[in-house]
């Protein structure tokens, strides 16, 4: 091993710290933002909506508290990859196709939508809600 190789190791070593530790302090002061907003948001079932996502917020399932509430939710993410197998549903918004990951279920506080996209139709919800109970009943 050459002497500079220990050199690069331990910058290596020092930008991913300072680099984990401003993702941190990143998403902290998005979560204080958040946290503090005070405008309720309005969501319903089948609806697609952009979220902040990081660490617990709210009433989410691993924060302090054991709620789950009218200001819970669960969602799940999409894709616009094409994806096959039985953990992905194929849906259509805005005449584009999406995929839903039904294998990344969160469940999140309504304090991290920040703007509504679209509402998926009836009966895209009704197939990705009796993939869903496939896919986790199995």
């Amino acid at each position: 091993m050459s002497e500079n190789s220990g050199k690069y190791t331990e910058n290596f070593k020092y930008f991913f710290k300072m680099d984990f530790i401003n993702e941190i302090k990143n998403w902290l002061e998005l979560k204080i933002r958040l946290w503090t907003k005070k405008d309720e948001v309005v969501f319903k079932q089948g609806e697609i909506w952009w979220c902040s996502l990081g660490f617990n917020l709210g009433e989410e399932i691993f924060g302090k508290g054991e709620k789950f509430t009218a200001n819970s939710f669960m969602g799940l993410p999409l894709t616009t990859h094409g994806k096959n197998g039985s953990w992905y549903v194929e849906i259509e918004t805005k005449g584009f196709k999406r995929w839903a990951l039904l294998n990344q279920a969160r469940i999140l506080d309504q304090k991290r939508l920040t703007n509504k996209i679209d509402s998926i139709s009836k009966v895209d919800f009704e197939k990705v809600k009796k993939r869903f109970i496939e896919f986790y009943s199995s």
